[in-house]
């Protein structure tokens, strides 16, 4: 199953920061897959749910890991 984000969410992922505007699902035997444009490069990747992380917010209550 494909889900486009709407609004996009700001992650971290293991080649950098992006924007995520799409979610894979390929069911319960595998990982999510995250569709990120990246900052950096425009660079469009499918990143494995283990190696992305929410971006911080302080309006929602995610403060920087310390």
């Amino acid at each position: 199953m494909l889900t486009q984000l709407n609004p996009t969410i700001p992650m971290t992922t293991s080649k950098g920061d992006g924007l995520a505007f799409a979610v894979i699902d390929y069911g319960i035997e595998h990982d999510l897959l995250w569709v990120v444009a990246l900052d950096a490069s425009g660079e469009v990747w499918c990143v494995p749910n283990n190696e992305v992380r929410i971006s911080a917010n302080w309006s929602a209550g995610r403060r920087l890991a310390t």
